[in-house]
Parts: C-alpha cells; structure tokens; sequence
C-alpha cells in the first residue's frame, strides 16, 4: 500500500460512508468525501483541513460524477481507495411502487455505481493500482417482501462488479463486493422513500414489523475496522460479508437456495443444455 492513500467515498455525509471516512482520516490518509448534502461534514472538514476535501454531487448525473472524479483526482494527485456507496431505500411491496420512483431509486443504487466506476477506472488504469468498493448488500444474493427493488438494485450491482473486476485486474486493480448486514445508517429514514400503501399488503406487513422488530442494528462505526483492514490486503477478496449475523444469515440463504435446486434437480435434468 501507499504511504497515505487517497479516498474517494461516494454517500460520505452520513452512515457507513462517514464512518469509512472517519477511519481513513484516522489511519492518516486524506479523503475526498462526496454527497450531494456535504454541509454535515463541515466540523469534521475544520478538523481535517488538509487531508480532507468536501465534494457536493449527486451520483445519478453522469456528467456531474465525471466532473466531480476530475476534482476528485486532482484534489490530491490520485486516488486509491473508491468507496461506491451512496445510496438509498425504496421501501414498499412491487405493486405499489410507481415508476418515477423505481427509476429514481435504480438512478443512485445502481447507475450512480456504474457511472462513478466509470469515471474512475482511467485514473487508476494510468497508475497501475487501485482497490474499488461496491457497497451492495448481505441481501443482494435474493428479494424479500417490500425490500425487493432495494435488493434488486443491489443485486445487479453485485452481477456487473463482478464483470467490472475480471476487467480491470489486467490493470493492477482490484475489486471487491462489500456486503453489510444492517447497520444504524439512517437507510430506513432519511434514506427511504415509501410507495403509497395498498391495503390489501397490510397483513403481510404486520408480519414483516414484527419478524424485523425495532432493532436498528449496530453503528456503522463498528463496520470501519473491517474496512480499513480490507483495504490493506495485497490480495483482497472478490466478497466480503460485512457482519458475523449476516455471515449466518447468508449461509443459511445459501444453502436454502441449493437445496431447493437439489429438490428439483429431477425436473431440470429433463430439459436439454
């Protein structure tokens, strides 16, 4: 690794994407932290003046990310570490989702990724190194009931990360598919937009308040040393599960998943191909 590397941190001004950049301030490296709202991260730029640059952008205009990855890039000279992690929720049964907000919703999720790849790849290609950060989700390997658009952007993501790092390995860069479980981001709240109710999902949506409860689940913060410890890997892997929970919890989806195909494997060999 560098001496001091250089973040570039999508979705900076809060959750994950602030804990993540409180760390690599921390470790001593310098970061450019982009949101479209940076204004809360004024104290923390009076702290860190000169090794942290504030970056207001929205990632679903692509020609604002392929101006804000110019500034970025010149802020410091590189770029080392890309963290694509803005994001936000659609929050409602499919049904009921319109379409301004499915396409809204896949604009930041999954375009915004794609578009701040994009813009990125050239600099790092040019310097023969760099580690990108698909921020995706312990969910992102399946759909559930009134998360299923969120999980679907992820999911795609997590398809077209994969692609992106076959591609770019020739290139000494290196990606990796960050999986968090649920972690106190404000993902719910301030980050949710919620579809017009249909009461004909009301009883499925008792079942789902009671199952998920009122746990909004552990501080970002404690998602930061994995990260930092991640970051410093010659050779970083393709996934990372962020969370002993959620590590269960996919296991357990996983092997569901197989065995249901074990279950059937009957009726699909009698298909051709």
């Amino acid at each position: 690794m560098t001496a001091t590397r250089v973040w570039f941190i999508t979705g900076a001004s809060r959750g994950l994407g602030r804990a993540f950049a409180e760390s690599a301030l921390a470790a001593g490296d310098r970061v450019v932290a982009a949101a479209r709202d940076v204004e809360p991260l004024a104290a923390l730029a009076e702290e860190h003046p000169d090794r942290l640059v504030r970056l207001a952008m929205d990632v679903s205009d692509r020609a604002a990310v392929r101006e804000g990855v110019d500034r970025a890039a010149a802020a410091f000279g590189r770029l080392d570490v890309v963290v694509n992690n803005a994001g936000g929720m659609l929050f409602g049964m499919l049904e009921e989702a319109t379409e301004e907000q499915v396409r809204a919703h896949f604009d930041v999720n999954f375009f915004g990724a794609i578009w701040v790849a994009q813009a990125v790849v050239p600099y790092l290609r040019a310097q023969g190194s760099g580690h990108i950060l698909q921020v995706t989700s312990m969910g992102s390997g399946g759909g559930f009931a009134s998360v299923g658009l969120y999980a679907a952007g992820k999911s795609a993501l997590d398809s077209v990360s994969q692609s992106l790092a076959m591609e770019v390995e020739p290139f000494g860069i290196k990606v990796t598919i960050v999986q968090p479980g649920g972690y106190n981001t404000g993902l719910f709240t301030v980050g949710t937009t919620v579809t017009e109710h249909l009461p004909e999902y009301e009883p499925l949506r008792q079942k789902l308040a009671e199952v998920w409860g009122d746990d909004a689940g552990p501080e970002p913060s404690t998602a930061a040393p994995v990260i930092m410890e991640l970051v410093d890997l010659p050779d970083p892997p393709l996934r990372l599960i962020v969370g002993g929970h959620s590590y269960d919890l996919v296991q357990q989806m996983e092997q569901a998943r197989t065995e249901e195909y074990r279950a059937w494997e009957h009726l699909s060999r009698k298909a051709p191909g």
